[in-house]
């Protein structure tokens, strides 16, 4: 007689594990190559910022040093020797006029950038989140007032008023602190129609009316139930807003109402290097080429978190 197969003879099932919307998004990116080659970059550029002291000390210079006896006085202080004064004590040349290391205003430089951009990107994902979710879940004449005022701010010259603040702020005001101010401020309205639109599809599911149905408040709904489900899009808008504001921090300083001298900045240096256009290449192609760099490398790479976040996306 055959034998009966008992219940621990038979072989289990192999269980599919569940994988969350993070994981399956980090997947996704980790085949995108150009966004993450994209993330390296910008992992870099975050580590020469913070390293900058230290990377400037390894050549042995600093941003504040002025090094005349490099600099020809009868070609109008432009510096000695080929390329800038590339040598092996200043990587990347001098500064002409002020003779002052490339290399060191170049690394410092990225702090002062990466500092104002992201500060200010938090500073406009805060406020049009907040605005985007207040507008979207109240409806009605709130909805109304601050869409109102969003399209206002669209609609108003942010270039000319920040141009403007900047030459009759008080020079006792931080001016780094003026420029992530005013640049966040005019960039949250973006920010807050795109949440705002996001939110909008949310208050119409299930889960929003089951909250209700519990007694939950709206600022229960809003914190818990809503804001949880739009980290997505927020991380994604945020990492591709940023590039946008270390390119305003840089048009401004390119101005001059940016960042005053001597510290260290981008926009500021290829204002500067204009002059010197056609006599010193390197002085424009340095501060140049990291600030295009720092801003290629962002946008390659939130287009692949906009990419890995997207459920509809076939890369």
């Amino acid at each position: 007689m055959p034998e009966a197969i008992t219940e621990r003879d038979t072989p289990e099932a192999p269980r599919i594990a569940g994988r969350s919307l993070w994981q399956i998004s980090w997947l996704r990116l980790r085949r995108d190559r150009v966004a993450m080659t994209g993330g390296v970059i910008v992992l870099l550029y975050f580590v020469m910022a913070i390293a900058a002291p230290l990377l400037a000390r390894l050549e042995g210079q600093d941003p504040y040093t002025y090094h005349i006896g490099l600099l020809n006085g009868d070609a109008g202080g432009a510096p000695n020797g080929a390329l800038g004064g590339i040598s092996g004590t200043h990587w990347f040349g001098v500064e002409p006029t002020t003779g002052r290391d490339l290399f060191a205003v170049v690394v410092y430089g990225a702090r002062t950038s990466f500092l104002i951009g992201i500060a200010a990107t938090f500073l406009a994902v805060g406020l049009g989140t907040a605005t985007g979710l207040v507008a979207a879940y109240f409806g009605g004449w709130v909805d109304t007032v601050l869409g109102r005022f969003m399209d206002v701010m669209f609609g108003f010259p942010a270039l000319i008023f920040m141009i403007s603040l900047g030459i009759l702020a008080p020079p006792s005001f931080p001016r780094p602190l003026l420029l992530i101010l005013v640049i966040g401020f005019f960039g949250f309205p973006y920010f807050g129609r795109v949440i705002r639109g996001q939110t909008l599809s949310l208050i119409r599911r299930e889960f929003v009316d089951a909250a209700r149905s519990l007694g939950a408040g709206a600022g229960h709904i809003i914190v818990k139930q809503l804001l949880p489900n739009l980290l997505a899009p927020i991380i994604v808008f945020a990492t591709l807003t940023i590039p946008g504001m270390i390119g305003a921090e840089a048009s401004l300083s390119f101005l001059g109402v940016g960042i005053p001298p001597p510290t260290p900045d981008w926009g500021r240096a290829i204002n500067d290097a204009v002059d010197w256009f056609q006599t010193d290449l390197m002085y424009l192609l340095f501060p140049g080429g990291a600030l295009f760099l720092a801003v290629l490398a962002f946008n390659l790479f939130g287009d692949g978190l906009r990419d890995a976040f997207d459920p509809r996306s076939g890369r």
